[in-house]
């Protein structure tokens, strides 16, 4: 009988609290949901002590999948409610903020430094010391048009 064959509820328990304690320490959301899906085998473990380790593995990936397919419905029907909603995404909150040109924007690109970060625009072009407005952000490039 091998090591696999005697995996009993408690092992799966234990698993998944060894994933959820590693999700305080990885970024993102991730092993919760593994460590919720290794409970739930562990509680299907203690109501049929007998079950197979086959079948603990095929409980294991089908709560797995159901954990993180529920979590983003219910994420996508309940949204989180946050004050800085673009925290991470710093270039969008400049869109529709308006600056005046440092330098001008030649053959569609210049730069323009906006706070303490010095930033690649994209644009009409337009002499030194003109008005623009953030209209849009492509990756980390700030797109803006000219204020007449």
């Amino acid at each position: 009988m091998g090591l696999i064959d005697q995996l009993q509820a408690w092992h799966w328990l234990v698993l998944g609290i060894t994933f959820i304690v590693l999700e305080v320490f990885s970024p993102g959301v991730f092993f919760l949901w593994l460590g919720i899906a290794a409970g739930l085998v562990g509680l299907v473990l203690a109501l049929f002590p007998g079950l197979g380790w086959e079948y603990q593995m095929l409980a294991f990936a089908v709560f797995s999948v159901a954990s993180i397919v529920l979590s983003r419905r219910y994420l996508d029907l309940y949204p989180i409610q946050t004050d800085r909603p673009r925290l991470n995404r710093r270039g969008e909150q400049y869109v529709g903020r308006t600056f005046n040109l440092d330098g001008p924007i030649l053959n569609g690109f210049g730069k323009i430094k906006v706070d303490d970060t010095t930033w690649k625009i994209e644009g009409e072009d337009c002499e030194s010391g003109a008005r623009i407005k953030v209209v849009g952000v492509e990756g980390t490039v700030l797109r803006v048009e000219k204020i007449q």
